[in-house]
């Protein structure tokens, strides 16, 4: 059952996908209309490898995974099909950190080791463990032992974004 009328409130851009307008923090939450929000990283952009890496860390360091994860997506989407797998992985680990700042243990976990686990199969197959200088194995350490805090329970309340942000770059 559809709920009438729905479809015509949701925001779309100019080719008719739905694509929300409303204000986000930087968690990526969305805010009430009206509310000043974190500027939206912008869809589909090409970016050289580099500074792929070097937008994601900025907005990493600054507590904005969720952002650091749209920039990881656009590099996956656009990227050569033999790297899609590793910036799916960065994404996933950004994802991962998102939920566990926004109090998401299970998920944050479930997304960190899933991140991990991309990373260090990406480093098998490519037989490469510092593509762009990205640390994959400081990486894959950072977001297991970042997942078994989070899982464990021993955190009373959400990590901080900022303060648990991961190095990219070794």
């Amino acid at each position: 059952m559809t709920n009438a009328g729905a479809s015509d409130a949701r925001d779309r851009d100019p080719e008719g996908r739905a694509r929300s307008a409303r204000p986000r923090d930087g968690l990526g939450r969305p805010l009430p209309y009206g509310t000043e929000g974190v500027p939206r990283q912008p869809e589909g952009v090409v970016r050289r490898p580099q500074e792929t890496v070097a937008e994601a860390q900025a907005l990493l360091d600054a507590g904005k995974p969720f952002h650091a994860h749209e920039v990881f997506e656009d590099a996956w989407k656009s990227g050569p099909e033999e790297e899609r797998s590793l910036w799916r992985g960065l994404a996933q680990l950004a994802v991962g950190l998102t939920h566990a700042a926004r109090g998401n243990a299970v998920g944050g976990a479930r997304l960190l080791r899933r991140g991990a686990g991309a990373l260090a199969e990406w480093e098998t197959e490519q037989g490469e463990d510092r593509p762009y200088g990205i640390d994959l194995a400081g990486l894959t350490r950072w977001a297991r032992e970042l997942a078994g805090r989070v899982e464990s329970g021993a955190r009373e309340r959400p990590v901080d974004a900022g303060e648990e942000a991961p190095r990219l770059l070794s």
